[in-house]
């Protein structure tokens, strides 16, 4: 029995719940972790006869999710699986202001979930699956912003820079084992999704880009969550995938 195994976090809406779609459609088996299920996946899942686990959890506090998922990777009959693949793909944007305007508590629930959790899920995935015979690969859904700063968006922007930074010194770690995952921390390009309303209705004058981000709306210059998803799974099927452990769909 030959099966492809995924594990998303942030699955329940936007880009994440596209390609949690796209993937039970190629008949992978699928785990999904979010602060909701979706109806939707199951339904899917129960149409195209997808193997399809939904598990809820505040990805706010990691570490319990973490150790779950180390449980039930445990549990996993590695021969049968074929290859292995966390998505990394949860993340929030507290309220749009500068720093000094912030909620302290908003900050750090946005970092464990952008940054904290990704870690330690990524560490329960490798250490669980390092024995494996599978091929195994780590996707980091990161951003633009964590490569280039803006204003009141300190947050997701040093959140997706640590992002980055960890998936290079994973990368480094991983090239010296054998059978390593390959790790890549991916900008997908502009989506419009939830987070794209959020920026386009911020008070301007606490956010200094909110007209570029109408400007986007209105040139069309946004990508559907569903072609976004498409290009992803594109990249992450690509033969020389995690030669370069940062990376952006555009650039190709």
């Amino acid at each position: 029995m030959t099966t492809h195994l995924y594990i998303i976090t942030g699955a329940s809406r936007g880009m994440g719940l596209c390609l949690a779609q796209q993937l039970l459609i190629q008949q992978n088996r699928l785990l999904c972790i979010s602060r909701n299920a979706s109806p939707a996946l199951a339904e899917m899942a129960q149409q195209v006869g997808a193997d399809l686990t939904q598990w809820t959890a505040d990805l706010s506090d990691p570490v319990p999710v973490a150790t779950r998922l180390g449980l039930w990777l445990t549990d996993q009959h590695a021969p049968d699986v074929t290859s292995a693949v966390l998505i990394n793909n949860a993340g929030v944007i507290p309220k749009i202001a500068p720093l000094h305007d912030s909620d302290p508590a908003e900050l750090a629930h946005a970092l464990r979930v952008g940054l904290e959790a990704p870690l330690t899920l990524t560490a329960a995935f490798l250490a669980r699956t390092r024995h494996w015979p599978a091929s195994r690969k780590v996707l980091n859904i990161s951003s633009g912003l964590g490569r280039r700063p803006m204003a009141s968006q300190a947050s997701y922007c040093a959140a997706k820079a640590g992002m980055d930074h960890f998936t290079r010194c994973l990368a480094l770690e991983e090239s010296l084992l054998k059978n390593g995952a390959k790790v890549c921390s991916l900008a997908p390009g502009v989506i419009d999704t939830d987070m794209q309303v959020q920026l386009r209705d911020a008070n301007p004058d606490s956010f200094p880009d909110q007209a570029a981000f109408l400007q986007l709306k209105e040139t069309h210059q946004l990508t559907s969550a569903q072609d976004a998803a498409l290009r992803v799974l594109i990249y992450l099927n690509r033969s020389d995938f995690g030669s370069q452990p940062v990376a952006d769909v555009r650039a190709d």
